[in-house]
């Protein structure tokens, strides 16, 4: 229980959601950071240095500069244990699943759907990304 308050005092602070929200785009360096969020460039590297010791983001020297890309893993992770918050233990991120194991009723497979073709949409954005273009 102790990790869960200390991961949502982690993410509690507005300038450390908005970085890992455009570190989901991909690496960035701190200059770019602190530009788009309005924040000077030492706080940002404090936000990062905190992001960084919990494991949320990675960093990679290229030259004199330093680029930060989120740890995907570590994130996934911490969001696997913020559900565990879900006072009902329904995992309401998940739809009810059927004897098919697919979500039942045809509103919850429209809904289903949507999900799979967003997440389908975002990794060809990160591959096309990668490919360089």
């Amino acid at each position: 229980m102790k990790e869960t308050a200390s991961l949502f005092r982690l993410l509690g602070v507005e300038a450390r959601i908005g970085i890992i929200e455009l570190l989901k785009e991909g690496r960035k360096a701190v200059s770019t950071l602190a530009e788009v969020l309005g924040i000077s460039q030492s706080a940002i590297s404090q936000h990062l240095r905190i992001l960084k010791a919990a494991g949320l983001v990675r960093d990679e020297r290229q030259g004199q500069w330093v680029y930060y890309r989120l740890n995907e893993e570590r994130l996934e992770a911490c969001r696997e244990q913020a559900n565990e918050v879900c006072s009902c233990g329904c995992r309401c991120d998940e739809p009810r699943l059927g004897q098919a194991g697919l979500p039942e009723g045809r509103e919850a497979l429209e809904t289903y759907r949507r999900k799979l073709e967003e997440e389908l949409r975002r990794v060809e954005e990160r591959l096309k990304a990668l490919e360089g273009g």
